[in-house]
């Protein structure tokens, strides 16, 4: 069992600041306090962002997602956590392949929305070789702009719908970035993106073909215990 906070001990702690709430808990739990780390101000009164950089680097490497960063002025407030209280993680992006396309509902309705998307499986690990494997969904990130395109583009390059999902030819590279990935039984390559936004089509002045996409061992590569891939 591990602590973070106390809110009580010969006292009423709860409109202390960070500061004291946290060695109060110290004094009590020892041990058994969430590992921390208080940065100090250097010059211009900015914090040492070497020391949090390795702070995040460590929190990472022993499997974390990240680290919450947390004002040693501020007194407990429940609910949502402000700017006193905030998390900081890595963002990674990727280039994937659409694979399918669902239909939106409610203020999407008409539109194609929800995006199946593909890692490339050159050795065919989890299909067929040169293929393309399905990793995750999205629809976070889709403008209005890009709805509409998406809407307009994918029926011309349609292999199957039933009405629901449409499945597409896989040539479309989709720039997505993710917080990370997970063990997955859902999907064929055991391995699901987290946190999926889209942030633009690889199309245009920004076009990829689709043998260029990265590949699911480049996805797995991220899971814990696994090898980085080449």
């Amino acid at each position: 069992m591990s602590f973070f906070d106390l809110l009580y001990a010969d006292r009423s702690l709860i409109d202390e600041p960070l500061r004291v709430r946290r060695a109060e808990l110290l004094r009590v739990a020892g041990e058994a306090v969430v590992r921390g780390v208080e940065v100090a101000a250097v010059d211009g009164g900015v914090p040492d962002p070497a020391v949090a950089q390795r702070v995040l680097d460590e929190a990472l490497a022993a499997g974390h997602e990240g680290v919450i960063i947390k004002s040693l002025a501020s007194v407990y407030a429940a609910g949502r956590r402000g700017a006193d209280w905030v998390k900081v993680k890595p963002v990674y992006t990727y280039d994937l392949v659409v694979l399918a396309v669902e239909r939106g509902s409610g203020r999407r309705s008409g539109w194609l929305s929800n995006l199946h998307l593909g890692a490339r499986d050159p050795e065919g690990r989890f299909g067929e070789p040169g293929g393309f494997v399905m990793v995750g969904k999205t629809f976070k990130g889709l403008t209005d702009d890009l709805l509409r395109w998406q809407t307009e583009f994918f029926p011309t390059i349609a292999t199957a719908d039933d009405g629901y999902v449409m499945s597409v030819a896989p040539e479309v590279v989709v720039e997505v970035a993710i917080d990370g990935v997970q063990r997955s039984s859902r999907y064929p390559a055991g391995v699901a993106l987290r946190f999926a936004r889209v942030k633009r089509y690889r199309t245009g002045d920004h076009g990829k073909p689709a043998g260029d996409a990265d590949t699911v061992d480049q996805l797995r590569s991220r899971l814990p215990g696994e090898r980085p891939s080449r």
